[in-house]
């Protein structure tokens, strides 16, 4: 009897490794998209709370400097709601850092018709990052930033000038705290050391909030992964 107990045990643990999701197939999904030259570890943070929060998470990583933007969107976003809906999830959202709200922008204005839950971007550079513009002419800067780093800028050649407004519901948290200070001279206005906060702005967006935290630990802080989680939940920020 002891060891038929003990096979029927091994069998369901085998199942449950193998079929995560399908136990609670209502369950809703959280894809996150971490930022330029960084990988998915950088968003281990998030990923642990949204998971003890009631989120099934995919935490992707991709290739951030080797191709270009419309080519890691297809791609990162794609394998992201791809694993959501395959492992039975009825509602898709997405948190990003930096870069990768630029993918979800450009992947959702291309698949429209798609239905998504909630976004939350952390630091997205919406209108470009001066600091791109004036690293553009110091040599060697197109090789370590890639393809993409290079269309992040302000000017007339930058791939966001392509994008319009967005079509689902957004949440921003922009940062205050510049931890640069060459950056008093090369950028105009309260900033996160990477992008101004008036550059993570959209035109759509549904709400914005504005903390002091930088750009690069910024999905580590405690504040912004509460509101986060707020936000996917509710449709809001914590109000203050």
């Amino acid at each position: 009897m002891l060891m038929f107990r003990l096979i029927k045990i091994c069998l369901l643990s085998t199942l449950l490794c193998w079929f995560p999701f399908r136990a609670s197939a209502s369950q809703e999904c959280v894809v996150l998209l971490h930022g330029l030259a960084r990988i998915s570890n950088s968003m281990s943070e998030l990923e642990n709370k949204l998971t003890r929060s009631g989120f099934h998470v995919v935490n992707v990583k991709y290739p951030s400097r080797r191709y270009e933007i419309k080519i890691l969107a297809v791609d990162a976003v794609d394998r992201g709601l791809t694993t959501c809906l395959y492992n039975g999830a009825e509602k898709v959202h997405f948190v990003t850092h930096s870069l990768g709200g630029i993918l979800v922008r450009y992947y959702f204005q291309k698949q429209s018709k798609l239905d998504l839950g909630r976004v939350v971007m952390l630091g997205p550079p919406n209108q470009g990052s001066e600091i791109v513009d004036r690293l553009l002419p110091v040599p060697g800067f197109g090789f370590l930033s890639g393809p993409t780093g290079v269309a992040l800028g302000t000017g007339p050649d930058s791939v966001l000038n392509e994008l319009g407004p967005v079509n689902f519901d957004l949440g921003i948290i922009a940062g205050t705290t510049n931890i640069n200070p060459i950056n008093l001279f090369l950028m105009d206005g309260p900033n996160d050391s990477v992008v101004t906060v008036e550059s993570t702005k959209v035109e759509g967006m549904s709400a914005h909030l504005v903390l002091p935290v930088t750009h690069t630990f910024m999905m580590l802080n405690n504040e912004v992964i509460d509101n986060t989680i707020h936000y996917l939940k509710t449709g809001s920020f914590i109000p203050e």
